[in-house]
């Protein structure tokens, strides 16, 4: 590149600038509701003008090309993972916590459930640990046992209501 065409490429980068920088970061402002992210990509919408104009590249229309970079990199804004500081949300009110209180409660109910089913008859142990320990369906449990599905239904449904009695009063 000679000293005369980078002269004249300047000349039509200020001027573009001058025309449509206002314009864009109106655009880009609109779109990302962030004043310095809005500038940055302005900037960086000049930059890559700049780039390619040095690069012996041909620009018909110099407004069309700096929209579209701009919405390009706008595109790329938005698919960019936010990352969001914990200072600036611990002043919007936002503040940590670890409750396991309700899954440690789901476990001891759940271990309570699991010793309270030994104190079933025989026949409904079976039935309920095939069921609710070992997530067999009522086909799986047939087959398992040679009784029928509505055998197995019945009888979980009896094993069931013993272990709520038992649940009750432990």
């Amino acid at each position: 590149m000679t000293p005369k065409q980078k002269a004249e490429r300047q000349a039509v980068l200020t001027g573009a600038h001058a025309a449509y920088a206002k314009g864009l970061s109106s655009h880009a402002f609109f779109k990302l509701n962030n004043r310095a992210t809005s500038d940055d990509l302005v900037q960086d919408t000049f930059m890559k003008t700049w780039k390619y104009l040095a690069k012996d590249g041909k620009i018909d229309v110099m407004k069309a090309f700096l929209y579209h970079i701009l919405n390009n990199l706008i595109v790329d804004e938005y698919r960019k993972r936010k990352l969001i500081s914990l200072d600036l949300l611990l002043t919007k009110g936002y503040e940590p916590s670890a409750d396991y209180t309700d899954r440690l409660i789901n476990t001891l109910d759940g271990k309570s459930a699991l010793f309270l089913i030994q104190r079933l008859p025989l026949s409904y142990q079976k039935v309920m640990r095939m069921r609710y320990v070992q997530d067999l369906s009522l086909s799986e449990m047939s087959v398992i046992t040679g009784q029928s599905k509505n055998t197995m239904a019945v009888q979980l449904h009896r094993g069931l209501a013993k272990l709520k009695v038992l649940y009750n009063h432990a």
